[in-house]
């Protein structure tokens, strides 16, 4: 029998906005018909918990959103473990007392190591960044629109998909998993 995991699911730009507009309950169906168990979803922005065997599930999450909504959703699929780890990593526990300003800007992979000595991301906002197991961590004091916008340089720079979340949703979906 495979082994059972813990997942967090993480969709990126769902319900912003009018596009990509998608219900919670069409998102537990779905998952729950890609075999998951225990699906559970969390705020109307696609995030969900999951229980299911080991894998790599982002590529059939993103392919069955294709096939069922028409519409291409980057998907992160992280381990308990891998979430447990950003949220013990923290480096900015002490100062960002402010969950709803404290950022995880999620990594679909670990940058390839060159790419991050070519592209420091950290030097973006250095006294408010950090970089993490699969992580950006921002402190945004004065809110993520007056912050550099590292995830977007990630993107560009280090050839992975980020997906922000806020302190309040990490450590929501660290509780449920």
């Amino acid at each position: 029998m495979a082994r059972m995991t813990r997942f967090a699911v993480l969709l990126r730009g769902i319900n912003v906005g009018t596009a990509k507009r998608l219900a919670m309950a069409d998102l537990r169906e779905l998952l729950a018909g890609l075999g998951f168990t225990a699906v559970r979803t969390h705020l109307n922005s696609g995030n969900a918990t999951v229980t299911g065997p080991d894998g790599e599930h982002a590529p059939r999450i993103e392919a069955a959103l294709r096939e069922r909504f028409g519409f291409e959703v980057r998907t992160i699929v992280l381990t308990a473990g891998e979430l447990r780890a950003i949220v013990d990593g923290n480096p900015f526990a002490e100062v960002a007392t402010n969950g709803s300003r404290m950022m995880a800007h999620v990594l679909s992979a670990t940058p390839d190591p060159a790419l991050l000595a070519a592209h420091d991301v950290v030097a973006l906002d250095p006294e408010r960044a950090a970089l993490g197991p699969r992580v950006l961590y921002q402190w945004c004091p004065d809110g993520l629109l007056a912050a550099p916008p590292l995830a977007a340089f990630a993107e560009k720079h280090l050839g992975v998909t980020v997906t922000a979340r806020n302190w309040n949703t990490v450590t929501k979906l660290d509780s449920l998993l």
